[in-house]
């Protein structure tokens, strides 16, 4: 028992400047009739203070990702560390207390996290109210002027826009001051410039804060305001796209002036120049190549492949079979 305790201690310890980390996770959906592999054996590490975005297809394992770093679904098997907690070891009143004090969510859907009968102070106090927090009003007041709706505090869901609405969402997501901020796809109901909007709060909560944030998210778009976005395909890592110069970077060399959207735009369209995308080697040794590569060089899965190593360059070849 005491060397499974040191093992733990151990992992915990390398893994400090870490706010996720896990390794070959995997989680398995069963019934009396069929089992479903959502996730098999993901490894991801996600560093304290750091805004990043997983990105991937339906079914691809992202949102049961999302869920058990939530607190919501328990791993079936590997390792699942958040802020040094391992959390294949939690017993029920453990997730209570994780979901209460270390993890904030913010929903696609409104209605899972307000209560529309209710002022937008009212809803960001319910969970302090829940809690017992003292100085509520102050607090939720606070909240709201982060989000920049401190003029909207008294004003009932239905007079809000979405955008409004879901930073209100964000608001409540933040009322027990959690370590980790998770969103699922919280621009999904919202406009080109209110999607733009959401994720400035997001980017100023993670810089003033120090706020650790995951976004899922399926809008391509959003994700190239983000340094780092992980893609998940069949339940595993598959590739990490990351920007060649962060984007505070970027905005600090367009220079000092008042209007830099028209800059940003043109910047944006070749995604290319922006980013770079870095395929994942696995613990196990396991390559996922993108689709697109796969597709371009007509291979798809069961095809047999062969590899060469070109040892001059130290680039691997990879062509189809003839067998």
């Amino acid at each position: 028992m005491s060397e499974v305790q040191v093992d733990e201690n151990n992992q915990a310890a390398l893994n400090e400047d870490c706010m996720i980390s896990c390794e070959n996770l995997v989680k398995i959906y069963k019934t009396s009739e069929v089992e479903v592999v959502a996730l098999q054996g993901l490894d991801f590490e996600v560093k304290r203070g750091e805004l990043m975005a997983i990105v991937g297809n339906s079914g691809s394992g992202k949102s049961t990702l999302l869920n058990m770093l939530g607190g919501l679904d328990k791993p079936s098997a590997g390792s699942l560390f958040v802020d040094g907690k391992n959390l294949l070891k939690f017993s029920d009143r453990d997730y209570m207390e994780y979901k209460r004090n270390t993890v904030g969510f913010v929903w696609q859907n409104n209605a899972r996290n307000l209560i529309p009968y209710l002022t937008a102070v009212q809803n960001v106090e319910m969970p302090m109210l829940l809690k017992g927090v003292k100085q509520r009003r102050e607090r939720a007041l606070d909240l709201l002027n982060k989000v920049g709706l401190l003029n909207r505090a008294n004003s009932r869901l239905d007079q809000m826009s979405g955008g409004e609405q879901q930073r209100v969402a964000i608001a409540i997501a933040l009322a027990n001051s959690p370590k980790l901020l998770l969103a699922d796809e919280p621009t999904g109901a919202v406009d080109t410039k209110t999607s733009r909007a959401i994720l400035d709060i997001f980017k100023e909560l993670n810089k003033t804060e120090g706020l650790t944030i995951v976004i899922v998210t399926h809008d391509i778009k959003l994700s190239k305001h983000i340094d780092r976005v992980v893609a998940i395909r069949d339940g595993r890592i598959s590739s990490e796209i990351v920007r060649k110069k962060s984007y505070a970077e970027e905005l600090k060399d367009l220079g000092d002036i008042s209007d830099i959207t028209e800059q940003q735009s043109a910047a944006e369209e070749d995604e290319e120049v922006q980013h770079e995308e870095l395929i994942v080697l696995d613990r196990s040794g396991r390559l996922q190549i993108p689709k697109d590569y796969l597709e371009a060089l007509g291979l798809k899965g069961g095809d047999k492949v062969k590899a060469e190593l070109d040892e001059e360059s130290g680039r691997i070849h990879i062509f189809k079979s003839s067998e």
